[in-house]
């Protein structure tokens, strides 16, 4: 289960037109950045870009778990986005991506970043949990779909 601190209405896109995978990756930035004051939305971009640049974030399935460690948190945040149709996102198994959760962690974050990554893969390796979000009908519906045990 999420922890309620990790994710809330005010950092989740819901039935977004987005076409690339940059500005995907700009959108959560976004989300991220405007609900917290010590983070803009260009740092938290470089950071997520970083981090793709070592390889993609894609898990498979239409789904990417871009993440970043960052100096200004001091607690894992989060931000999801649902877009009405997929963008290609270099994933393993070529397919375009259309659900992605961002996570950014603080610099000395690193077994609670494991395993939050791996619960977050877990969830979403789950066909019924990603129909179920494809299918989501507002930002609370998501929030509470990411919520549920």
């Amino acid at each position: 289960m999420l922890s309620p601190d990790l994710i809330n209405e005010a950092r989740i896109g819901h039935g977004l037109e987005i076409s690339s995978k940059k500005r995907l990756l700009e959108t959560l930035a976004e989300l991220l950045a405007n609900d917290h004051p010590r983070l803009s939305t260009e740092s938290v971009f470089e950071r997520l870009l970083e981090r793709e640049r070592l390889g993609s974030t894609g898990l498979g399935h239409g789904v990417a778990l871009p993440h970043a460690r960052i100096k200004e948190v001091s607690q894992v945040i989060g931000a999801f986005v649902q877009t009405t149709r997929g963008v290609d996102y270099d994933a393993a198994d070529g397919e375009p991506v259309d659900l992605a959760f961002a996570l950014l962690v603080p610099e000395t974050a690193t077994e609670e970043h494991l395993q939050l990554l791996a619960y977050l893969a877990s969830r979403f390796s789950e066909s019924a949990t990603r129909a179920r979000l494809r299918d989501a009908s507002s930002p609370t519906a998501i929030l509470d779909l990411l919520r549920a045990a």
